[in-house]
């Protein structure tokens, strides 16, 4: 081949190639395998990461004598406002809250995070990520009591929260200062790296890939993909949590019915074939045919790709929570722990049956991520793509936009107040932020699945590094705040005030 006949590489082929190094670097110290470094070959890869998630939902869940289940009619009252104290601190109500932190978690981790689980570990990977989400719930209400106990709201009554401040707070209350701020910064850094990564760039990734199946002359310009949808987003979130939070309680109900109604109808429509789809289900999650690794393989890739998708341990929901308008921090821990239900146990198990019902799990080899996922749908209903790529949009936009606002909050804890010294003007942090937030979601529509799973899932499920240390050593705190309020909610003493 003569040097002539070479193609240029497009913008998008050069961003990816430049990108692929810093994945397989960050892979080697984020998913580092503590069972393979011992000696002991399980057959698949066991990141640390996931032992460690899969350990805090475990503790969580038993140290808050399941709380998961206990309060879970009583979290529907909260949301409905039914117990909410006139004039409480906050910004937001509680289902803003909730809707922004689900918009940041329901998204394209219950589209391509399924099918993608669906190929690596088969129809049994669908049993652990429902597991992941049952013990995410209590890891979910744990961080988010936090989140609003320690939360800091300045003199205009602007929030600040997540985990970086109740890492750093109550941790010095306990005398460990130094290992709280370290814990903070850690959790900050990874925070706003995570904005960049799973909740920027595979959003405008996936999007751009399901797009380009309706319009596929377009599939060399993922760059002006991402200029666009930057340009949407910039919109929103200079507006701040209360600009973002009327959107997601618009946006979030609508994208759920847009894609939950798809599902439930092809359910429905196998309804008799349900029996033999979960004994599948079952039978594949214990006794796993052709998957890497065995039943370890599909233990990792269930719990890894649900995690991935409900967040539970990561705090970042906390920041959403943070906002919320409530005088007692329980009631929006208790809000909070309907997240991996919803994201997890309904949502993400919805796209799991209709995968399995159509049969497309057998074709998982051949096709990728929101591809599979599209394919199902579509064998049923030939007009389904187009409904998806609005849904996805919806998805990738909503989960963009409040993600953005959780890695705005760890920039500011890191840099905002040198920033203002420097400057003097507020405002100069999130013009920062959002300049690079903005760049990754060109590089995300740029870059190849492989790069962008790989480096969402690192910055991602790597805060839970920091986080659930710092909430393994605050767990008696929260437990005994949990037993106050449930029993003062017994005995009749948390007041209706609807």
């Amino acid at each position: 081949m003569f040097l002539t006949d070479l193609q240029p590489l497009t913008i998008s082929e050069r961003i990816n190639n430049a990108f692929l190094p810093v994945v397989n670097f960050l892979e080697k110290v984020f998913f580092w395998d503590p069972v393979k470094a011992v000696g002991i070959d399980m057959g698949a890869q066991v990141p640390i990461v996931v032992l460690w998630l899969v350990f805090g939902g475990v503790f969580f869940t038993f140290r808050m004598k399941f709380i998961n289940l206990r309060a879970f009619k009583h979290a529907f009252a909260l949301i409905r406002g039914k117990y909410d104290k006139p004039g409480s601190s906050g910004e937001v109500s509680h289902f803003q809250a909730l809707t922004t932190a689900l918009s940041a978690t329901v998204g394209l981790g219950n589209i391509t995070g399924v099918a993608i689980a669906i190929a690596v570990g088969g129809p049994g990977a669908t049993f652990w990520m429902i597991l992941a989400g049952f013990l995410g719930m209590s890891l979910k209400f744990t961080e988010c009591t936090l989140g609003i106990k320690y939360r800091h709201i300045d003199e205009n009554g602007k929030v600040s929260g997540g985990p970086m401040y109740y890492l750093n707070m109550a941790l010095k209350k306990k005398n460990l200062g130094a290992l709280g701020k370290t814990l903070a910064l850690f959790s900050a850094v990874m925070m706003v790296l995570a904005s960049f990564g799973g909740s920027n760039m595979l959003q405008s990734n996936q999007s751009f890939a399901q797009f380009t199946t309706i319009f596929p002359a377009l599939g060399s310009h993922g760059f002006w993909f991402g200029v666009i949808l930057s340009i949407l987003i910039a919109m929103v979130v200079f507006g701040g949590i209360r600009s973002i939070a009327r959107v997601t309680e618009k946006l979030v109900p609508f994208m759920a019915f847009l894609y939950i109604g798809a599902a439930l109808v092809i359910i429905f429509m196998n309804f008799s074939k349900v029996d033999d789809v979960f004994v599948l289900i079952i039978r594949s999650a214990f006794q796993p045919v052709a998957v890497k690794g065995g039943i370890i393989g599909v233990i990792i890739t269930g719990f890894r790709r649900g995690a991935f998708s409900n967040e539970a341990g990561v705090g970042s929901a906390a920041v959403a929570h943070a906002a919320a308008r409530t005088d007692e921090p329980v009631k929006e821990g208790i809000v909070a722990m309907l997240e991996p239900f919803i994201d997890t146990v309904v949502i993400c198990t919805m796209t799991s049956l209709v995968i399995i019902f159509t049969g497309f799990h057998d074709s998982a080899a051949t096709l990728e991520g929101t591809e599979l996922t599209s394919a199902a749908f579509a064998s049923v209903f030939p007009w389904f793509p187009y409904l998806l790529v609005v849904a996805i949009l919806c998805f990738a936009f909503s989960t963009m936009i409040s993600w953005s606002y959780y890695g705005l909050n760890g920039f500011k804890f890191l840099f905002g107040e040198y920033i203002y010294k420097a400057t003097g003007n507020k405002n100069i942090t999130a013009y920062i932020y959002y300049t690079i937030f903005i760049f990754f979601t060109i590089v995300g529509a740029s870059s190849t699945l492989d790069n962008v799973i790989a480096f969402s899932d690192m910055m991602v499920l790597t805060l839970a590094f920091p986080n659930i240390t710092g909430l393994l050593i605050l767990a008696p705190e929260v437990s005994a705040d949990m037993k106050d309020y449930i029993a003062r909610y017994k005995a009749g003493l948390i007041k209706r005030y609807k």
